[in-house]
């Protein structure tokens, strides 16, 4: 991969450690670029309208003085063409994570991840997916049923009479009961024995029907559907 075709990042922390490291291991790696970094949120919305900073993926922490990184994070989402956005967080802030994702987050990464866990987030960031734990899916997911409204399950198990899955064809619903599960794309794939690619295909269809944004937001409906519509 050329320079030009690096995945470029953007940190967003308060912590000049935290950036610091972070900025070394994605700068070591193949494929990747640091192009700026800002201590905070004002700071960092005035130097991404930057040309120069033109980036793919944002790493934002969530807690900052001033704008912190969930009002960051809206405002930067509401521009044209903005990056996908990734929270620096910890696992004990639950009301902010749920913020986060209203907000318009694509993703969250614990703050002490390792070298090997940051940049498959941020590749998977740059890709259009979803980075995110399972433990801190489940609580996400968690936070979310409690005020969801809830929609039934079909006989099998797999979402099917809420009316919001009705353009939703037989495997693409498929596909959305197993991304509930938590499952990733090759799981899918082996699990429904398709290619991945055809994973791709279904569950791209899946959030353009349903108007969802990312995988997070997939795994919430299904879940929410499995978990409120079971008898």
């Amino acid at each position: 991969m050329t320079e030009a075709e690096a995945i470029r990042v953007f940190l967003v922390d308060d912590q000049e450690l935290v950036r610091t490291g972070f900025a070394m291991i994605v700068d070591a790696t193949d494929g990747m670029s640091v192009v700026g970094g800002a201590g905070d949120g004002e700071s960092a919305l005035a130097q991404l309208r930057r040309p120069e900073n033109r980036c793919d993926v944002v790493l934002m922490d969530i807690t900052m003085p001033g704008i912190d990184g969930i009002e960051a994070t809206r405002r930067l989402l509401a521009e044209p063409d903005p990056p996908r956005v990734v929270m620096l967080t910890t696992f004990d802030t639950d009301d902010l994570l749920v913020e986060a994702l209203r907000a318009g987050a694509s993703g969250f990464l614990v703050k002490d991840a390792g070298a090997r866990e940051l940049v498959a987030a941020i590749r998977a960031a740059a890709l259009g997916e979803a980075p995110i734990s399972p433990k801190l899916m489940r609580r996400l997911v968690d936070s979310f049923i409690l005020t969801a409204p809830a929609p039934h399950l079909g006989s099998d198990g797999t979402p099917s009479t809420d009316p919001r899955l009705d353009a939703l064809t037989a495997r693409e619903r498929e596909i959305l009961a197993a991304v509930g599960l938590g499952l990733t794309n090759s799981e899918i794939a082996a699990r429904l024995h398709v290619a991945e690619s055809t994973v791709k295909t279904h569950l791209g269809s899946v959030l353009r029907k349903l108007g969802l944004r990312d995988r997070v937001q997939a795994v919430i409906l299904a879940r929410t559907v499995r978990e409120n519509g079971a008898e």
